[in-house]
């Protein structure tokens, strides 16, 4: 696992410490370098010679009176440019004997150099400064590892019980107080956590946040690389992060790390998280649990064009949604692919306001077919929609249209995309299956064959009202003989007590069979 960012170091910044009470008691002026006073602190030294450089690391704040430097100007500058090459993080002079008023000479090339140059007007001991900001510097380094175990042992007791990726990411966001995002390369949203106002907020923004290469980390938003063994395939990133910027990066890192681990041992790919962010927004959208206009921020963060577009709802039975994804990129359409229940797959296409979808979702299907091969996949669809709001309902048009089909596939002659009105009373008794009356018609019409021992019956009835009580393509489809077939139909009519020549009774027979296979469905 690779992250943007080093080892961590718990530190203060030069803002932080001029803040502290008691550097305030000595009226700190910063007479240079003001535009870097978030630089972090990692030491405070207090040193008086003039090669001080020499013995520093970098990130120190150098305390001095100056009391070496006074009465020549070129050493003053020199001394400034020795902290520079260092990587000092400030210099703090304490004004005095030596020095009555800030020096314009060190001003100056602390001004050139952008180091922080902050001058004391009253006399200030220096060693409560160093106390100070050294027992800050330990008790945050404390509270780091303490972070670091905490979120480590959290984020590894999900992954252990197999929790799903979003449980991570809401502890992680839980952690962090803030909204949580996690992209693929192409900065497109998988994954979000965090208080929903929040995310929404960082999603209607997305496309300015997803342009800019690295964020401003002193605005909170902090990123880790995913990846591992010489490949990255995505990133987390979080969004707004309040605390200081050292420990939103550990933070990050413990959560890239995690990540990095729980797609390994689950054997997940960056695809299936794709995958799984399709199938939480088309499940809502479906639902209608969350009203569509709050999910267009998250449709369009996970790439999908949403702006003048034409709106295509599918729902595919007998096909896989990688199978679906890929014909989907082979044709060149937009959209969205999600698994839902009972073997079905939704599809949602994009199209340009002025392509023809009907015929752009014909060849859909048409190559569908070809790339399956499979005579039981079935392509169902609802009428496009031009508004995001009617995207809902036509993604649950679909899915009556494709549960209408779902038993009769085999007995139907079938167009490439089937329809709400290629479904006729099918339709009609999908909708109304749950109905106490409907279900009570369909047991009395039928009582004499709702049994286990009659299921084979049961089938040939459903054959021959499904081919217009045609006896020929009936036997054909069975298997059997025109003799044994007029046997069965014989003791279907004895169990039922019905005569299936008569072309109201069979109706009513026909429809409660149509109500109990929806019902069972």
């Amino acid at each position: 696992m690779t992250t943007t960012f080093g080892t961590f170091e718990p530190a203060l910044s030069v803002r932080q410490v001029l803040s502290l009470e008691r550097v305030l008691a000595g009226e700190p002026e910063v007479v240079a370098g003001a535009s870097q006073l978030d630089r972090p602190v990692r030491w405070v030294h207090v040193a008086e010679a003039p090669d001080v450089g020499v013995m520093l690391t970098g990130g120190e704040m150098v305390l001095t009176t100056g009391v070496l430097l006074a009465g020549d100007e070129e050493k003053q500058a020199e001394y400034i440019r020795s902290l520079h090459r260092a990587e000092a993080a400030a210099v703090v002079l304490g004004l005095g004997r030596a020095f009555p008023s800030p020096p314009d000479a060190m001003r100056r090339a602390a001004e050139r150099c952008g180091l922080p140059m902050v001058v004391l007007h009253r006399p200030f001991p220096f060693a409560e400064l160093t106390e100070e900001v050294q027992a800050r510097l330990v008790r945050r380094k404390f509270a780091a590892v303490s972070l670091s175990e905490s979120v480590r042992t959290a984020l590894t007791g999900l992954i252990t019980v197999g929790a799903p990726l979003q449980s991570l990411l809401d502890e992680i966001a839980q952690h962090g107080a803030c909204p949580v995002v996690v992209t693929n390369l192409a900065h497109r949203v998988l994954a979000t956590a965090g208080e929903r106002p929040a995310v929404d907020d960082v999603l209607r923004d997305w496309e300015r946040i997803s342009r800019q290469a690295g964020g401003n980390e002193g605005d909170g938003w902090i990123r880790a690389e995913l990846g591992g063994r010489g490949e990255r395939w995505g990133q987390i990133m979080l969004c707004g992060y309040r605390g200081d910027t050292a420990t939103g990066r550990l933070l990050a890192d413990r959560a890239a790390e995690a990540l990095v681990l729980h797609r390994m041992l689950g054997g997940n790919s960056a695809h299936t998280w794709e995958e799984q962010s399709a199938q939480s927004l088309l499940t809502d959208l479906a639902s209608g649990v969350v009203p569509a206009r709050q999910l267009l921020p998250r449709a369009r963060a996970a790439g999908l064009p949403v702006n003048r577009r034409t709106f295509v709802p599918l729902v595919v039975r007998a096909g896989e949604p990688a199978q679906l994804d890929r014909v989907l990129r082979l044709v060149g359409l937009p959209g969205l692919v999600a698994e839902l229940a009972d073997g079905a797959t939704a599809v949602l296409l994009s199209l340009a306001r002025d392509q023809d979808a009907a015929s752009l979702t014909a060849h859909f299907a048409a190559r569908l077919r070809t790339e399956s091969a499979s005579p039981k996949t079935v392509v169902a669809a609802a009428d496009p929609r031009i508004a995001w709001d009617d995207v809902p309902a036509g993604l649950r048009e679909a899915q009556h249209v494709a549960d209408a089909v779902a038993d009769s596939s085999a007995v139907l002659d079938l167009p490439a995309v089937v329809r709400l009105k290629d479904v006729h009373l099918r339709g009609l008794i999908r909708l109304l299956r749950d109905d106490p009356q409907v279900q009570s018609f369909a047991e009395r019409e039928l009582d004499g064959l709702l049994c286990a021992a009659d299921e084979d019956l049961l089938s040939v009835l459903r054959t021959y009202l499904a081919t217009g009580r045609n006896k020929s393509r009936t036997a054909q489809l069975h298997h059997v003989s025109r003799p044994a077939l007029y046997r069965r139909l014989e003791a279907i009519q004895g169990r039922l007590g019905v005569d299936l020549d008569d072309f109201e009774q069979a109706a009513s027979v026909h429809i409660a069979l149509l109500a109990h296979d929806a019902q069972q469905g």
